[in-house]
């Protein structure tokens, strides 16, 4: 089967298409034959092992397909690994059946990002009716789901930070009452000010360094700020407890893998709502752009440049 493959690790340049056996299911396992992959800037931690879970190699990057099973099951999966491939073992347990009326952007935005969103918004910061919503790059996979989500479930005021015009202006359209350039020199002010001069309730961020700082400076009284990415491989300033008690603010972090330590299947909670709003008209996933298998170098390399929007996908059948 065709697959890329990387020996070395590094950036994009280290993804290669090659030519490998098939994959063999084993105990607990299912064969699923992919239709498209997810990409995810967690990929390219992984290219470079830079992700919080160490990997070896040689390595199949990817951690999310749709497809079928020999017997013709459509679902999406999780993977540690072997997504950007024609086929991919996925854990029995790490695989949910999709409705057929649900298309393969919509079933793997759902499985990563929109997964990410429900959980940072039910989970790590408890969002409340009528509360303020910082949502940083908020016309990636996770942050345009943010929004919506956040609009879904009642939140008073959602401001969405983006790079470009054409970012904010997607942000805007999703819901979104207020964005803001995160280049701002004073980004604490520029937050305090979209939220028409009120200090913010709730921030979900991704991108660290300076941005995360001025974020936690913008927070309100028991406001909360949910970390779950370093997009600019920056980290923020060390943050003592004791700062905390200043205005009883907490910082909460986020990684998708731990939804499986939590009793009963959460994620089959999470997709079903997801899925329930799709159908609603309520939720969408933003196309990001779709790249052949032989392509994946060049997903890695905008991705990387912060020049995409919304979610990625590989169609391995070209």
């Amino acid at each position: 089967m065709r697959a890329i493959q990387i020996t070395e690790f590094g950036g994009p340049e280290v993804l290669g298409l090659a030519e490998l056996p098939e994959p063999v299911p084993g105990p607990g396992e299912i064969l699923v034959e992919v239709s498209r992959a997810g990409v995810n800037y967690a990929d390219t931690h992984q290219a470079e092992n830079s992700y919080l879970a160490a990997a070896s190699l040689p390595l199949v990057p990817g951690a999310e397909v749709v497809g079928r099973t020999p017997e013709g099951r459509r679902v999406v999966a999780l993977l540690t690994s072997g997504g950007y491939a024609e086929k991919a073992l996925a854990l029995a347990a790490m695989a949910w059946d999709v409705p057929e009326t649900v298309d393969d952007l919509t079933a793997l935005g759902m499985v990563v990002q929109g997964a990410s969103a429900w959980l940072l918004l039910r989970r790590s910061v408890h969002l409340e009716p009528g509360e303020s919503v910082v949502v940083h790059a908020a016309a990636g996979g996770v942050g345009s789901l943010a929004v919506q989500l956040a609009k879904a479930w009642g939140a008073g005021r959602v401001i969405a930070t983006a790079s470009s015009k054409e970012k904010r202006d997607l942000a805007l359209e999703l819901g979104a009452d207020a964005v803001v350039d995160p280049a701002e020199p004073d980004l604490k002010a520029a937050l305090i000010e979209a939220n028409e001069g009120r200090r913010v309730d709730v921030v979900l961020e991704m991108t660290g360094g300076t941005v995360t700082d001025q974020s936690l400076l913008a927070l309100a009284p028991f406001g909360r700020l949910a970390f779950y990415g370093m997009a600019s491989r920056q980290a923020p300033q060390p943050v003592q407890p004791g700062t905390l008690l200043a205005r009883s603010t907490t910082i909460a972090g986020m990684w998708l893998a731990h939804v499986f330590h939590l009793p009963g299947d959460v994620m089959r909670t999470a997709l079903d709502e997801l899925f329930a709003l799709v159908a609603e008209g309520r939720l969408r996933v933003i196309p990001g752009g779709e790249y052949g298998l032989g392509e994946a170098r060049r997903a890695h390399e905008e991705l990387r440049a912060r020049r995409t929007t919304g979610k990625l996908l590989i169609d391995p059948s070209r």
